[in-house]
């Protein structure tokens, strides 16, 4: 099966950073849409990042949700099959547990309305940004 598992979620510091890890097997990230939602209690499920890698595609394009732009960094590492958000300035309404998602076959743009057809979830990370 198509596996994502998430790490590196914990407890830091308003103004502090964390690196999200999501290790993936079970396909070629190269051939997949990857990216990272964020639930935080009472809020609705946000898109946080996202990198536009679909197969056949001519391009690579990356998502940034306007919350966190300019404070977080979404990269991969093909060779080890993991993508990472690196977190930065984080801020108290950062927390929330962190979710990996991939699919093959819808865009970034439209991962906000299409949740539930995704390919892939990962179970989640909890990130609390507290003093």
């Amino acid at each position: 099966q198509l596996q994502l598992v998430e790490s590196g979620g914990g407890l830091v510091q308003p103004g502090g950073s964390l690196r999200l890890s999501c290790a993936t097997s079970g396909f070629i990230l190269d051939y997949y849409t990857i990216g990272w939602f964020r639930q935080a209690p009472g809020k609705e499920r946000e898109v946080v990042s996202c990198i536009n890698d679909i197969s056949g595609s001519s391009t690579k394009t990356i998502y940034y949700a306007n919350s966190v732009k300019g404070r977080f960094i979404i990269s991969e590492d093909n060779a080890k099959n993991t993508v990472y958000l690196q977190m930065n300035s984080l801020k108290p309404d950062d927390t929330a547990v962190y979710y990996c998602a991939a699919d093959r076959r819808y865009p970034c743009t439209v991962w906000r309305t299409i949740p539930t057809r995704l390919d892939s979830w990962g179970q989640g990370t909890q990130v609390t940004v507290s003093s």
